[in-house]
């Protein structure tokens, strides 16, 4: 399905000549196929999941996020807006990220589920998050919350 939107989308960009949209969507797609050849080597033919997508898209997120920082830091400016239009562009095939109070709650939430008591369940807790929420959790942050949660 994100696939499918992805496809359609770079052919939208191709025909309204939206040159940052399509260099943008060309290389999530390159990012895709790269993924799709790594795990057809495990034996999945069918290739990456939307979820995985998914996580694929925060990674590109959070590296550009990244690059802002160290372009703003050596005053490349230009550089800099250059990636925020780029997060942009990713951000419009991501859900929509989950609040602080709403990650807190699914956090508790997927404690609860799995009845975690201690930091030995914290994959566990993890793992039933990324099930759930891909691509709508910040997961390096969650995963201080779930710690700090199961060490009290």
């Amino acid at each position: 399905m994100l696939r499918d939107n992805l496809n359609d989308a770079l052919k939208v960009a191709l025909k309204t000549k939206d040159k940052a949209s399509l260099g943008t969507i060309r290389l999530i797609l390159a990012s895709i196929k790269d993924h799709d050849i790594s795990v057809r080597v495990d034996g999945n033919s069918e290739g990456v999941s939307d979820a995985q997508i998914l996580s694929l898209l925060q990674t590109m997120v959070k590296q550009r996020n990244e690059s802002i920082r160290l372009y703003e830091d050596g005053g490349r400016h230009d550089l800099a807006d250059q990636e925020k239009n780029e997060i942009t562009v990713i951000q419009r095939f991501m859900p929509k990220q989950l609040g602080d109070e709403e990650v807190v709650s699914a956090i508790k939430d997927a404690i609860q589920k799995i009845d975690a008591k201690s930091l030995k369940d914290m994959g566990k807790a993890m793992g039933y998050l990324k099930e759930r929420y891909p691509g709508q959790i910040d997961f390096s942050k969650a995963s201080i919350v779930v710690r700090n949660i199961l060490e009290n």
